[in-house]
């Protein structure tokens, strides 16, 4: 079926310009919760009935379902949904409750309250949002709040007792006013720390006396609870104008040069022992700061080798697409009639040239092939499996021919979001620069049924020919799970943002505890997959601003953080095989030297060519503490931008919680690709974002 003749069907109800396309933009939204774990019924049902749209500034209705803070009237924001959802469900609120809310901000949680709860009662701290707020509560019935103007740190006025009291800005702890008026059993949930940088906790009063339990929830980031028992009004400077602390950084040079441990070259067999130490994990992350460095690729070989050799780890999970692994799967488990040298007949044909298909890739295959032959029939043999989901840089390719065919303007709009909206980004007027036009949507059911097609067929091809043995029947259940929900994933890829990124790293997590799972309790997996995976992104502004979650996150969750090693690369300079555009060619690029205020320049400042840091919780705490402080830190992907590398590919995280360890290259180089860069990829390059 040819793709122009797909695009002859009836607008889908996600256009941008109609009501009916904000409720399905409404929709995605509540389900990218549920996939970040969001359970409570009443809650999704409330998040679905309230028109965030209405509570957003003028002109910014388009980002509404967008899931990322956005600004208000006197200077504040209305939180991003997925923060919003999360304190609720926290709070744990039931039908008969009588909930107080601080910080009412625009009203949007407290009309989700009043769809939640019996009676709610809210405090804004600007006058000026109060009589607005009112109005939209008023204008969506809900007449079970009462919201007034004052201060919210000292509580609501009277003698009330409240089942829940959530908080909606930053204090330096939670004021004695509040848990005074929490009930018995009564649940606060607050963001707590500096006015810039807070942890989110859970207070559950105990009985009637001064006896509390409380939970840390995570890292957030929330406006300064102004008053009297919060943040004085002169004492939060405006965030543009708030300098960095430097008291602790100014050892902090001093201290990671004594911490760092100087490694050997890659090949020398020492490189890999020094990871011996956290061969006690499950589960071993291996990063990159970049998909295109020889050294990253090499690195992470010399320690997978190891780790199979001397510790047992028997799976090796990447991030690609689970159909054209299986088929790398064979090769190295000689289950198929893959034979002759590297590179020539090796299955690499469906993957892009410089991402996997590349020589130090390739010489890392090539050495699991053999090691897997020398061991006996009845030994086990390391297998290797993608994470990643639906074809994806064939999706990507269907929505790019079809634009270029019926609207090139709309084709160059498509590139730009796909290859510049990084997790990371840092522009706001990206967002308006990327969002495809109204008259795209027409095309979005025609773009899913190619993709779907498209993914049909390469379940189809992966399956001929692997018989019926445990693995092909473990194949076939990843494959039924994939066509099950593709539909779903190719609406939000349609429209991307957060919510793709987070329904794609949630299978990447289900895909590795499924693997996990299948190959019993005392199975140990080693995963490849960038940088912007694998580091927890509770400690970055992947999830402390844009609410977007990762593989690292989800595993630590998951599994135990003193069961997953997650291991980051960087470097400082030198070049990198990358692409200018989402679908450019491959090309050879320097590596601009690292930002002055970037961890990379940290590292660089040691003066090492390479090294380990270990930054497990009980090791260096003074280091640890100095590196818990956001800092720049550089991410590419397939694309490449050097121009402007500070806004879209760099970010502000912590180190030292991101990471349990760091390997560093002071200088890296482009990889090797294998054979000649095809016209148009057909499978993928770790859509969304290249990542």
């Amino acid at each position: 079926m040819r793709l122009a003749a797909l695009c002859d069907v009836k607008p889908h109800p996600s256009s941008p310009s109609s009501d009916d396309d904000r409720s399905g933009a409404r929709e995605r939204m509540v389900d990218s919760m549920v996939l970040r774990g969001i359970r409570s019924p009443r809650l999704l049902s409330a998040l679905r009935s309230v028109p965030r749209e209405v509570f957003v500034a003028p002109g910014m209705e388009e980002h509404a379902y967008n899931d990322r803070p956005l600004p208000i009237a006197e200077g504040q924001t209305i939180s991003q949904p997925y923060i919003v959802a999360a304190m609720l469900e926290a709070a744990a609120i039931g039908a008969g409750d009588t909930v107080l809310e601080i910080g009412a901000g625009s009203g949007y949680a407290a009309a989700v309250l009043s769809r939640i709860a019996k009676r709610v009662y809210a405090i804004e701290r600007h006058p000026s949002l109060v009589d607005p707020a009112r109005a939209r509560l008023a204008a969506l019935g809900c007449d079970n709040v009462e919201l007034q103007a004052g201060d919210g740190s000292r509580g609501w006025p009277g003698e009330l007792r409240f089942d829940a009291i959530v908080v909606s800005a930053g204090g330096p702890d939670v004021p004695p006013s509040l848990k005074a008026q929490l009930a018995p059993g009564g649940r606060l949930v607050m963001p707590v720390g500096e006015p810039d940088r807070q942890r989110l906790v859970k207070l559950t009063r105990r009985g009637d006396d001064d006896r509390y339990d409380r939970e840390d929830l995570g890292a957030v980031a929330f406006v300064p609870l102004v008053g009297e028992q919060g943040w004085a009004d002169d004492a939060v400077p405006p965030a543009t104008a708030r300098p960095r602390r430097r008291a602790r950084g100014q050892q902090l040079p001093e201290l990671l040069a004594q911490a760092v441990e100087p490694l050997p070259e890659i090949d020398d067999p020492a490189f890999g022992r020094h990871f011996d130490r956290y061969a006690d994990r499950r589960i071993v992350m291996l990063g990159e700061a970049s998909h295109g460095s020889a050294e990253f690729y090499r690195a992470r070989a010399a320690i997978t080798r190891h780790l199979i050799e001397r510790h047992g780890y028997g799976l090796l999970a990447l991030e690609a697409d689970g159909p054209d692994a299986a088929v790398l799967d064979r090769h190295v488990r000689g289950r198929d009639d893959c034979a002759g040298a590297a590179g020539a007949t090796l299955p690499f044909q469906n993957f892009p040239s410089w991402v996997w298909r590349n020589a130090e890739f390739a010489a890392f295959v090539a050495w699991l092939r053999g090691h897997n032959q020398a061991i006996t029939a009845a030994g086990p043999r390391t297998s290797v499996h993608g994470l990643d989901i639906y074809s994806l840089v064939g999706s990507i390719a269907a929505v790019l021919a079809h634009l270029d065919a019926v609207d090139p303007p709309a084709a160059r709009i498509a590139r730009e979001r796909y290859g510049c909206l990084t997790p990371w980004q840092n522009d706001p007027a990206t967002d308006g620069r990327a969002a495809l036009h109204a008259g795209d949507a027409e095309c979005e059911a025609a773009v899913v049924a190619q993709c779907r097609e498209l993914l049909g067929r390469q379940l189809h091809d992966a399956g001929t020919d692997t018989g019926a043995d445990v693995e092909s029947l473990l194949d076939a259940a990843q494959n039924a799970r994939l066509a099950a929900s593709a539909e779903r994933y190719y609406r939000v890829m349609y429209h991307g943002g957060a919510a793709s990124w987070n329904l794609r790293d949630s299978h990447l997590a289900q895909t590795l505890a499924q693997l996990l799972e299948h190959r019993g309790p005392r199975a140990k997996a080693i995963v490849w997959a960038h940088n912007a995976h694998i580091g927890d992104a509770r400690h970055t502004d992947m999830g402390r601003r844009r609410g977007e979650l990762n593989l690292g996150q989800l595993a630590r969750q998951r599994h135990g953080e003193e069961n997953v090693a997650l291991i980051g690369f960087g470097s400082h300079a030198g070049s990198v095989a990358a692409a200018h555009d989402w679908d450019g060619p491959i090309q050879v690029m320097p590596v601009r030297p690292s930002l002055a205020d970037s961890v990379e320049r940290l590292c660089h400042d040691t003066g090492a060519p390479s090294f380990l840091l270990d930054l497990r919780p009980d090791r260096h705490p003074a280091l640890r503490q100095a590196l818990a402080e956001p800092r720049l830190q550089r991410y590419i992907g397939v694309v490449y931008r050097p121009e402007t590398e500070r806004r879209s590919h760099c970010a502000e995280a912590s180190l030292a919680p991101q990471y349990d360890a760091w390997v560093w290259f002071d200088r890296t180089s482009a990889v090797t690709p294998l054979g000649t860069e095809p016209a148009r990829p057909t499978a993928p390059e770790t859509w969304p974002f290249g990542l």
